[in-house]
């Protein structure tokens, strides 16, 4: 008897490889979708796709299936614009604890939840899942409310009301990217690139991201978060490999943090008039310009998580692209 999934976030970029591979796999697969979600790289899968939103509550309770063995919650809003910051709380928060809410009176029997590396806040050294958590980055909206979120599940799981695991992916790449770093690459094939911010971090394979959620649900402890990391690079590298590859000219060197801060600020400025977001805010700024050393120990011992070879994702991503049109 195949196993029965239901996912928030089906067509985003984790969201999408993993429902490929829950498919793959053989899992029935219930989708919970936007109206105005793009859905050409979910539409040909065979899934059931049903649409609704996080933030309300009765449209997920209603597309909810009962009997499931696993709700993957990956939908979230990644926003790093202030103007934006009440709806990203009632995606991240409001939206976490309506699915959690749907899962236990559908009585699901797992909850797979997808946070983010950044919530333990910007620590010195390298970040395990022991590291304590700082608070100096909660400025930022998008690590307060995926923080918030966490606190929701692993309340849940301490009442004893869901068996649930979180996961935590760092830098991700690959194929189905359309709006992450795939802009950065687009922008290195039109000559474009205005700079390379200073920071960097683990990179991640998407599909191994998805590989581990899906492990997560099998051999993840309950209430317990596992970090997804990768190869340590610097924002410059990636850069540099991705010239290489297309055969561009990119920066040879990193652009300052305080410039960018200051850039970010004139930015902010100008889209108060325009009310077009910016490229840059202080928010993602803060984020480039770190470099945050992730040990993915745990996930490999556990859940059989393996790194790709950055260079070998970035082959991978552009072949992706080019597939879909999107290096002209």
């Amino acid at each position: 008897m195949s196993l029965h999934a239901f996912v928030t976030g089906a067509s985003g970029f984790v969201g999408m490889n993993l429902v490929h591979q829950l498919v793959e796999q053989g899992w029935e697969v219930t989708a919970l979708v936007r109206k105005n979600s793009p859905l050409e790289d979910i539409q040909d899968l065979g899934i059931r796709l049903v649409q609704g939103d996080i933030t309300d509550a009765s449209s997920v309770q209603n597309a909810m299936p009962g009997g499931l063995d696993c709700v993957f919650h990956v939908a979230a809003s990644t926003n790093m614009w202030a103007p934006k910051n009440d709806t990203q709380t009632r995606v991240n928060i409001d939206g976490t604890r309506n699915v959690l809410e749907a899962a236990i009176s559908s009585g699901a029997k797992r909850l797979v939840h997808t946070s983010s590396f950044i919530v333990w806040g910007f620590g010195q050294g390298v970040l395990t899942e022991e590291c304590p958590r700082l608070e100096n980055a909660d400025w930022i909206n998008y690590v307060r409310t995926k923080y918030a979120a966490e606190l929701i599940i692993k309340e849940a799981v301490k009442g004893q009301r869901i068996d649930a695991v979180i996961v935590n992916p760092a830098h991700i790449l690959g194929p189905g990217d359309r709006w992450n770093w795939s802009r950065v690459i687009s922008l290195v094939n039109q000559n474009k690139l205005p700079g390379v911010p200073p920071g960097g971090g683990a990179f991640c394979d998407v599909r191994e991201i998805a590989r581990a959620h899906i492990q997560a649900f099998h051999h993840g402890q309950t209430g317990h978060n596992y970090l997804l990391g990768g190869e340590d690079t610097m924002f410059l590298e990636v850069v540099k490999m991705t010239g290489e590859i297309l055969d561009k000219k990119v920066p040879g060197r990193s652009t300052p943090a305080w410039l960018l801060k200051l850039a970010a600020r004139v930015y902010v400025g100008i889209a108060a008039f325009t009310g077009k977001e910016p490229d840059l805010t202080p928010e993602s700024t803060a984020v480039i310009t770190r470099h945050i050393k992730c040990d993915s120990s745990k996930a490999i011992k556990e859940l059989k998580y393996r790194f790709t070879p950055v260079h070998e994702l970035l082959i991978d991503t552009v072949g992706w692209m080019r597939a879909k049109g999107m290096l002209s």
